[in-house]
């Protein structure tokens, strides 16, 4: 048991965030579900945003509650990826990236990239940890031959 504490912690913080998040994309739409998708420059913004909300809601809470855990890290990837790629990697290269326009800040580049990037750089490594330690689980049959534990 005492084995498992640190990835309990990592799944309650990265299941925590996501969940939350989630839930804010119903509660504050015009700032952080439908409004900042249509700012982000997303295709169909208010049909994707109740999507991504509802992925991130059930997605962090079975991280939370380790509940194929393993697979809703593997759901929960590509939501991550896409903010980073859609918000954080303009401010690396200092210019829009296609739709995606470039926040203002005061500087860009590396250093501007790790600062703004550094919570969704912390769900993504939690994420694939999660995925590691757990494994995926659906769609997985066990053999007649396979032990119980597998």
């Amino acid at each position: 048991m005492r084995r498992d504490i640190p990835m309990i912690l990592i799944r309650i913080i990265v299941g925590g965030v996501f969940l939350l998040e989630g839930a804010l994309k119903f509660v504050l739409p015009q700032e952080l579900g439908e409004g900042r998708f249509v700012a982000i420059g997303l295709p169909f913004p208010h049909e994707l945003a109740q999507f991504v909300g509802g992925v991130e809601v059930v997605g962090g809470a079975a991280v939370v509650l380790g509940f194929f855990a393993g697979d809703a890290a593997l759901l929960l990837l590509p939501v991550i990826v896409t903010a980073l790629l859609t918000t954080k990697f303009p401010v690396l290269f200092g210019q829009p990236i296609g739709p995606f326009p470039l926040m203002k800040l005061n500087h860009y580049g590396a250093l501007s990239f790790f600062h703004e990037a550094r919570t969704d750089l912390a769900m993504l490594f939690g994420l694939v940890a999660i995925l590691v330690d757990s494994g995926l689980r659906v769609g997985r049959r066990r053999r007649w031959y396979q032990s119980k534990g597998l």
